[in-house]
């Protein structure tokens, strides 16, 4: 059964609070060369059948309106795995 994967990040120009803040802990654990740390969601679909050009545009359309807040966050990548 093919996975698509829909990866979401903030826009490169929003604060990410949850990044900064595990950046500087990596940072206090020794970890200097590891900074500006990015945090964003990946969601997985299972999908019965082949996956086809049609079904990965469908699934871009929810990724744009219902993963991601257009607003502060980009869809960076829709794949498909297993197929």
């Amino acid at each position: 059964m093919p996975t698509i994967v829909v990866e979401v990040m903030p826009k490169a120009e929003i604060l990410d609070p949850q990044g900064k803040a595990v950046g500087g802990a990596l940072v206090r654990l020794g970890n200097a060369d590891l900074a500006n740390v990015r945090i964003g969601k990946r969601f997985e679909i299972s999908v019965d059948g082949a996956v086809d050009e049609a079904r990965l545009d469908a699934v871009r359309a929810i990724a744009a309106d219902v993963f991601s807040n257009a607003v502060i966050e980009d869809v960076v990548s829709v794949t498909v795995e297993g197929q």
